[in-house]
């Protein structure tokens, strides 16, 4: 395993993390505030974590079939984790993150597909676009939630932020299947230039 892949390893270990931290405070009462601001730096490094595996395997000359399998992985597991805070604590709607869930398993069937096929499918700008929707959504919905154990807000303000947030997940769901359907293109385009 590259230097590449152990960055792309560390997000799925602080996926659990980041997951405990959230509800920590009911388990251990007080802990509100305090865990959801520790959620922060790592949900940052995490993230970073995203760009610098992509940019040290192209720099290093290291990328690798496995990295291009497993970095896309580590992102699902890390926004799908986080995805699941937000439907239990009521701002992402439960449909939205099944239908997202049903979209990265198919992206999953078509990456095996490809592999069968000794073809390694890499990240697409459709996917990368979503990736973006996907954070926005996500770090919104921890500012929310820091809103509220804050106190920062009325409760009024606090609902036209979830209406917001509403309206992103929505956003982040169309993009998310329009990305998939570039992806399903892009691999039968493949298979009918291998068919040549």
């Amino acid at each position: 395993m590259n230097i590449s892949d152990k960055l792309s390893l560390s997000r799925v270990l602080l996926a659990p993390v980041i997951f405990c931290l959230y509800f920590a405070h009911e388990f251990f009462p007080g802990l509100e505030k305090i865990a959801i601001i520790v959620i922060i730096p790592i949900l940052t490094v995490a993230e970073l974590t995203d760009y610098f595996d992509g940019h040290m395997a192209r720099k290093l000359n290291i990328v690798s079939d496995f990295g291009k399998i497993f970095d896309p992985l580590a992102d699902v597991l890390l926004n799908l984790t986080l995805f699941l805070c937000f439907v239990l604590s009521g701002y992402m709607p439960a449909i939205i993150f099944l239908l997202i869930l049903y979209r990265e398993f198919g992206i999953n069937f078509l990456r095996l597909m490809a592999i069968k096929k000794g073809i390694a499918i890499g990240a697409r700008k459709g996917g990368k676009v979503k990736t973006c929707l996907y954070f926005a959504a996500g770090a919104m919905s921890l500012l929310i939630e820091i809103f509220i154990r804050f106190e920062a807000f009325s409760e009024g303000t606090i609902h036209t932020f979830k209406i917001a947030n509403l309206v992103l997940y929505c956003l982040t769901l169309v993009a998310s299947y329009f990305s998939f359907l570039d992806y399903g293109l892009y691999f039968k385009k493949i298979l009918s230039s291998e068919r040549k």
